[in-house]
């Protein structure tokens, strides 16, 4: 396995070095640099050019060029790394650090959530084959994959920025609004699912009235201004998050392991109130990290305490509970913060439509979890754009896999044994099926970058897409380079991630 991964690394910086040749002759030969200067009618215009001159190299040959700004990029090996400077003397170095942080933070959080929801949907989609919910993922997977970009992310700019923003200012919920809401959700829920029309009815009533009464009861009491779970909606919660922790390993029958569960969120509860003045500020995420470790070393103890022949699996149930539980807690009192940060913000609208921060840092007063919101709602909408987009596919591939799955002969073998649909989907044809899958992953973050550049110039964002725009009008190859390099080495480094992922999904790879 290594000497794979030390072969796959050669190959890949091969491809890299040729490819960096192949992109620097291109920059270079796709305008004029001075093109600006030689229009102006400036009395130092002659000064300027030679300064530009100086700064770009202009008067050296390509190659020397080319291999000035490969021996600064060698030095990285060193952690010395020297990528040159712009057209205007502003270094590289500098405006990549400022530029990366933007980016990835966008199209890592897009990556998370678009496996997540895809690889989901997927499975749901081919376990409730031909039904109405398998046609209606079917039918929205084709119209966000065959969504434009730039289109989306206006619409998303009009409807979840400026029309929520005015919608702030006096929030309320329209009956006929409620009921619409409550019966989408009704429909999601019923055809997921599925059974018998009847019991298909009966969900669907049931989600309707649920949803209807929590969407009236909220703007009852203008819970959009000022936010939070509680401690019944956070019990709620987490005994739904033991529920599917139980469907998806040994189901609800087993006591032991249930027990196990709630006693998980019985200590939850106490630390519930035993932790809330970590929280408050000056909270910070040192604090929020160690809470987690602690809830997954308690899960681990509790599972590992009352498992007994089972205490894998009451491990994994516990702790997926108590994390599970922790989220709420962590999301009741972020919400909590809502209030003050839309009292800070200008005008009082909350979600910006240009920048990756609706306060400018140096400007922002505001406490710890205000402080999440204050970059966090300048990332929802254009995470939105990138997810949508991604989710297409994965749910696509996925309910593909998982359909080629479900047919092989060990599957009906594992049927024929009297493994119940759960045991075969999770841990037989699940597992099998997403081998194909981290191969999409691996290319998918990769072509995120490249489809960022178009959702950072619409959202306004200072982050590689800038950066890389700018260096394409001005013909400066280092800004161009600097790109290439964080957009190759992450299709290098998730490819590396996924052939290891496929030694971990099929052990027979590794032979």
């Amino acid at each position: 396995m290594l000497q794979f991964i030390l072969r796959r690394i050669a190959i890949s910086a091969l491809i890299m070095f040729l490819g960096s040749i192949l992109l620097y002759v291109l920059m270079i030969n796709s305008g004029d640099p001075l093109a600006d200067l030689r229009e102006s009618r400036a009395e130092n215009r002659e000064q300027l050019m030679q300064a530009r001159i100086d700064n770009m190299g202009l008067d050296e040959p390509w190659w020397q060029r080319y291999l000035g700004w490969l021996t600064g990029v060698s030095r990285c090996f060193v952690l010395q790394c020297d990528l040159g400077t712009t057209r205007d003397g502003a270094s590289v170095n500098a405006l990549l650090l400022a530029s990366a942080g933007a980016s990835l933070r966008l199209v890592t959080v897009a990556t998370f959530l678009a496996i997540f929801i895809g690889v989901t949907l997927g499975v749901l989609s081919a376990i409730r084959q031909y039904s109405g919910f398998d046609y209606a993922i079917t039918f929205g997977a084709f119209l966000f994959f065959s969504l434009p970009v730039f289109w989306a992310a206006v619409l998303l700019k009009d409807f979840g920025a400026i029309r929520f923003n005015n919608w702030m200012a006096d929030p309320a919920v329209s009956t006929t609004a409620t009921a619409v809401v409550a019966l989408v959700f009704a429909l999601a829920v019923a055809s997921l699912l599925g059974g018998s029309l009847r019991r298909q009815l009966v969900t669907g009533l049931v989600t309707f009235a649920v949803v209807f009464g929590v969407v009236f009861a909220f703007d009852q009491v203008t819970w959009w201004v000022q936010p939070a779970l509680g401690l019944p909606l956070i019990l709620i919660g987490a005994l739904g998050a033991l529920g599917f922790m139980l469907v998806m390993t040994v189901g609800l029958a087993n006591r032991r392991i249930l027990y196990a569960g709630l006693v998980t969120i019985g200590l939850g509860l106490v630390s519930y109130f035993v932790t809330g003045p970590l929280l408050e500020d000056p909270a910070n995420w040192w604090v929020i990290f160690a809470l987690a470790g602690a809830t997954v070393l308690v899960g681990l103890a509790v599972g590992w305490v009352m498992g007994g022949y089972e205490r894998r699996t009451a491990m994994v149930v516990s702790v997926g509970t108590a994390l599970g539980m922790a989220f709420l807690v962590f999301m009741d009192r972020l919400l909590r913060g809502w209030a003050g940060f839309l009292d800070m913000a200008p005008g009082g609208r909350p979600i910006g439509t240009i920048g990756e921060n609706r306060i400018i840092p140096e400007r922002f007063t505001g406490d710890f979890w205000e402080g999440i919101f204050n970059w966090g709602v300048q990332l929802v909408l254009p995470t939105i754009v990138l997810t949508l987009i991604s989710i297409a596919a994965y749910s696509r591939y996925t309910r593909g896999s998982m359909l080629e799955t479900i047919n092989q002969d060990y599957i009906r073998t594992a049927r024929s044994k009297g493994l119940s649909d759960r045991v075969v989907f999770t841990k037989h044809a699940l597992r099998n099926a997403l081998i194909p899958i981290t191969t999409i992953v691996a290319f998918d973050f990769a072509s995120l970058l490249g489809g960022a550049v178009i959702t950072e110039t619409i959202f306004g964002w200072r982050g590689l897409g800038a950066m890389f725009r700018q260096g394409l009008e001005f013909v400066d190859p280092n800004p161009v380079m600097a790109y290439y390099l964080v957009a190759g080495g992450a299709a290098v480094l998730m490819n590396m991630l996924a052939d290891i992922a496929y030694a971990s999904l099929d052990p027979r790879i590794r032979r």
